[in-house]
């Protein structure tokens, strides 16, 4: 289920960007680290749940996208994934979530009405849930799956997945409790996670909404789609949540 790697072999400076470290205490004793990079005057923090594969450092392009709307951004790696300690497990990538929130707003004083939730594949199910849990200013949720066992039945057809599968990361179940404002995106042309996953959950949602086709890959939809999904993005923060345009045009470019 999961694909972590331990070195980090870059870091935002590598594309620009100021950061700091920080790392935050797990009930175990293990810690969890993450990276927080600022925008200039802004009022919103997204925290980031990354996908499956690598660390944090291989979440670069996505830091750069949404930094250059204007938020700051607040990522880090579950037990197990870079720098952060322990064994990946379900129920620690939950905790992990959490405790970095927690620090977030006990920590660094950001307010609730100023979190943006978000998750990319693997992270949708573990944002879905803390947003379900608390009360964000948003939920954005990006190329995600209904559950593994619905993701890994649509994978392996001819196989007992739902006896075989050791995880559940049911999006779908904690969507139903979310509150908050939901952006949702997934590509048309995704090669690991269907479409129709999207679509499903997106009908699941009876609170406020919006829905945006990508393009391209599982992982580099957000990227190929260009400025229709960045748009559409910068305009649900402007509608729901404190968000205040802060970047030029040119930045943007």
């Amino acid at each position: 289920m999961y694909r972590p790697k331990k070195e980090l072999h870059h870091t935002p400076s590598s594309v620009g960007l100021s950061f700091q470290q920080f790392k935050t205490i797990l009930k175990d004793g293990n810690r969890v680290h993450g990276w927080f990079i600022p925008a200039d005057l802004s009022t919103i923090t997204i925290l980031y749940c990354h996908g499956n594969a690598g660390n944090i450092s291989d979440r670069l392009d996505t830091i750069q996208f949404l930094n250059r709307l204007g938020v700051n951004v607040a990522i880090f790696d579950y037990r197990g994934y870079g720098k952060s300690e322990g064994k990946t497990t379900e129920e620690g990538t939950y905790e992990d979530a959490s405790a970095v929130r927690r620090f977030l707003i006990e920590e660094m004083g950001i307010s609730e009405e100023n979190l943006v939730i978000m998750g990319r594949s693997l992270g949708g199910p573990i944002a879905a849930r803390l947003a379900a849990l608390s009360n964000p200013a948003a939920l954005i949720l990006e190329s995600t799956f209904t559950s593994a066992v619905d993701l890994g039945s649509d994978m392996y057809p001819w196989l007992p997945v739902e006896w075989l599968l050791k995880f559940e990361y049911e999006t779908q179940r904690y969507l139903k409790q979310v509150e908050a404002p939901t952006f949702m995106a997934h590509s048309v042309d995704d090669d690991v996670v269907p479409y129709q996953h999207g679509q499903n959950l997106y009908a699941m949602i009876n609170h406020s909404k919006i829905f945006v086709d990508l393009i391209g890959s599982h992982a580099e939809g957000f990227k190929e789609t260009g400025t229709e999904y960045r748009e559409s993005l910068q305009k649900f923060l402007e509608e729901h949540t404190p968000y205040r345009k802060n970047i030029t045009e040119k930045s943007l470019d």
